[in-house]
């Protein structure tokens, strides 16, 4: 899957904001907050170690019951796909392995979207606590990963070189913030996001940001 190349931005580019919005949701304040709070509370190294087993703890509890879920769900679509699961930072990710597993997926990942979403909402279901939990399927995220990670860097870089800004095609939440990521690392640009979903972009300028 490749996005189109990039247009220079317009002159009324609207309803901008930095790139800190988009990744500050996806990384959640809120869970960044409870972190540090929780670090602070600590009066020792062996207190600390036990608040951190016990939050892998349940991160891998959200990762099983998302698991339970997506199964039965396989099994109805007669669907064949091995579960497997992990934990990266503050969030459990479940990844679908498997052939002949696209319509999973869908167009630009729209279905994958809405498993993930309903898999969040199985893990709410049973702990009371909503979940970031992350879900791949057939390498769609990882590839897609690589892919807009290319694609901010060289953005980056023509800006760098030209002095235009370009303006990305819409992206969802968890694409966005892969080009911001990549756009941080190139010296001399800045990126933010403007318009409303579904057709919130990535704009990447030159300069530094305000």
């Amino acid at each position: 899957m490749t996005d189109p190349a990039p247009e220079a931005v317009a002159d009324e580019a609207s309803s901008t904001d930095v790139s800190s919005s988009d990744a500050s949701s996806d990384a959640s304040s809120d869970a960044s907050s409870d972190a540090s709070t929780d670090s602070a509370a600590a009066e020792t190294t062996g207190e600390s170690g036990r608040r951190a087993t016990a939050d892998v703890a349940t991160l891998e509890q959200e990762g099983e019951i998302a698991a339970d879920y997506l199964e039965e769900l396989l099994d109805i679509c007669d669907l064949d796909g091995d579960l497997d699961l992990d934990v990266e930072g503050d969030r459990a990710v479940v990844a679908i392995v498997g052939d002949g597993l696209d319509q999973l997926v869908g167009p630009r990942g729209k279905v994958l979207d809405a498993l993930q979403e309903l898999a969040r909402l199985a893990v709410l279901a049973q702990t009371g606590q909503r979940s970031r939990l992350m879900l791949d399927v057939a390498g769609y995220r990882a590839g897609r990963r690589t892919e807009l990670t290319t694609l901010g860097t060289d953005a980056a870089n023509e800006v760098a070189r030209s002095g235009e800004a370009q303006r990305l095609n819409p992206m969802n939440p968890f694409e966005r913030k892969i080009v911001h990521d990549a756009v941080a690392k190139v010296a001399g640009v800045y990126s933010e996001s403007e318009g409303v979903e579904p057709q919130r972009r990535v704009v990447i300028l030159p300069g530094s940001a305000a």
